[in-house]
């Protein structure tokens, strides 16, 4: 058990576990990407991770441009989209890859595809690390999935509660 703020959390995922599936997200981009130059475009803070452990596992070198668009305070999403980083204007013609830590309900992300659609790249893929189809109220496709995972708050391997949590190497779930 850790507690982080007031919340007590216990393990959900070992840093193993997030290995193995971060391993083989990286090969199925690296088989479905690897020709395209693809420019990979991780969201702050919480992607930074899963980018770093996915660009250490595939075969191929690629760009890399951090973007940052959050909805979250606290334990739930505000419903509100802000962009304090948006895609760079290198992602005209470009394959980009957006990279997050969780995908649940889609609202950043479909606020963020928006955006990036505008710029006319020649093909978006999303790589997140969990998905949560319980949470998920969108009408996108997920092109890449660590692990898919119920409607728990969890926290660790970037993810954070009120900005705290994100540094620890396991995932851990909020303790009933």
């Amino acid at each position: 058990m850790i507690t982080v703020h007031d919340k007590q959390f216990e393990l959900y995922m070992t840093e193993a576990e997030i290995q193995q599936d971060v391993n083989r997200v990286a090969a199925e981009i690296s088989r479905d990407l690897k020709d395209k130059n693809p420019l990979f475009c991780p969201t702050l803070t919480g992607a930074f991770m899963f980018m770093t452990d996915l660009a250490r596992a595939l075969d191929f070198d690629a760009e890399t441009y951090f973007v940052k668009y959050s909805s979250y305070s606290g334990m739930s999403s505000t419903g509100k989209v802000k962009s304090e980083l948006p895609f760079p204007q290198k992602c005209k013609g470009r394959h980009v890859v957006i990279v997050e830590d969780i995908v649940d309900t889609g609202i950043t992300m479909e606020a963020m595809l928006e955006e990036l659609r505008k710029m006319e790249p020649a093909g978006i893929y999303i790589a997140s690390f969990l998905f949560k189809p319980n949470s998920f109220k969108k009408n996108f496709k997920v092109d890449y999935i660590g692990r898919s995972i119920p409607n728990d708050f969890i926290l660790g391997y970037g993810l954070d509660y009120d900005n705290f949590g994100r540094f620890y190497r396991d995932i851990y779930v909020v303790s009933q």
